[in-house]
């Protein structure tokens, strides 16, 4: 009679995905149904880094031309009416004099089209017309609801006999007899294909795997939640985008968050913002208003992690298939998560 316990037993899953954030839940969901799927997550709570500070945003033409492909076949799942995950918001970009030039190319690469100040004017009514040149607007951009995002997926996978485990932390892993020998804090476990979905610290993952890592670097954004202007409803306003993605800002819960689009190169780490970085955004979105904005709420930074090419990581590391990365989402990662899952499974079952 075996008399360990759970985690003194060896856990022998098809497959092991490492992190607990949108790419790792989503693929998670995704196999369940057709294997015996462990997930491992370090912290205490799911979705804790970067899913967790997401800007929440779905905009079909945001990202190089691979994450635009994934953007749009990931659409028709978000715009489910059962489901509910979108909610209409629309873009709105602002120019100053000098960036004529960048305006141009952002119009076009967002797929935005130009408007009079007039009816930017109409979309905020508080804008300061003397210091904006240039408008454009495209009005199917939309507020993922991230948490009913999420959470569709952890369901799904539970239902389909996936365990997850938080508080777990992966120590080394290798190969042993065709299989991946794997210590974690939590016990041993043995399974036939891992999936590094570990986000920030993917390359660390790798190398604790004994697998080269790609290189990718993760940058800290950072995001202020600020008081809206006091009798103003900003409800429905669009996002609004300053050129050369040198800041944004939309309506949040009945206020606002405004980022400076920071992208500072750092090492993995529990990210949050500085009252300096957090200022530069705050003054550039003040500086298109003519009400004040100057109550922070909140504030918040996450990772947003890039292979080199810019491109999503998906699929099996090309010297061993039977480690899959499923990594490099930048900031793609609610909005490409239909479409990326998917794809992934589809490599892992040879569909």
């Amino acid at each position: 009679m075996d008399n360990k316990t759970p985690t003194e037993r060896t856990l022998m899953p098809d497959v092991l995905i490492i992190g607990g954030g949108i790419a790792g839940i989503s693929v998670c969901a995704q196999l369940a149904p057709f294997a015996e799927v462990v997930l491992l997550e370090a912290e205490p709570e799911l979705c804790y880094h970067s899913s967790a500070r997401s800007a929440a945003t779905y905009i079909e033409d945001y990202g190089n031309r691979v994450t635009k492909e994934l953007n749009k076949a990931s659409l028709t799942f978000l715009k489910s009416e059962s489901q509910g995950f979108l909610a209409k918001r629309g873009l709105l970009l602002l120019g100053k004099k000098g960036e004529e030039k960048h305006f141009q190319t952002d119009s076009e690469d967002l797929g935005l089209k130009c408007i009079s100040i007039d009816e930017a004017f109409q979309l905020i009514p508080v804008l300061n017309k003397e210091g904006i040149t240039r408008q454009a607007y495209r009005p199917d951009v939309y507020d993922i609801d991230t948490n009913r995002l999420y959470e569709y997926y952890r369901k799904s996978a539970i239902e389909n006999g996936a365990q997850i485990r938080k508080k777990t932390k992966l120590i080394a892993a290798y190969k042993k007899d065709k299989k991946w020998a794997i210590e974690s804090s939590d016990g041993e476990i043995a399974a036939s294909v891992l999936i590094n979905a570990a986000g920030a610290w993917a390359d660390q993952v790798a190398e604790l795997c004994g697998v080269s890592k790609l290189n990718i670097i993760p940058y800290k954004r950072s995001i202020a939640r600020m008081q809206a202007p006091e009798g103003i409803d900003v409800q429905n306003w669009p996002m609004i985008d300053g050129v050369g993605e040198t800041w944004y800002a939309k309506p949040d819960a009945g206020n606002l968050i405004i980022s400076p689009a920071d992208k500072e190169m750092v090492d993995p780490h529990d990210a949050w913002a500085d009252d300096e970085t957090l200022a530069v955004g705050v003054e550039s979105f003040q500086s298109v208003l003519n009400v004040p904005i100057d109550r922070m709420l909140s504030n918040w930074a996450g990772l947003r992690s890039f292979a080199p090419d810019g491109n999503l990581v998906i699929g099996p590391d090309k010297n061993n298939p039977s480690f899959f990365w499923f990594a490099g989402q930048g900031g793609y990662g609610f909005q490409t998560a239909a479409a990326a899952s998917q794809l992934l499974s589809d490599l892992f079952l040879q569909r």
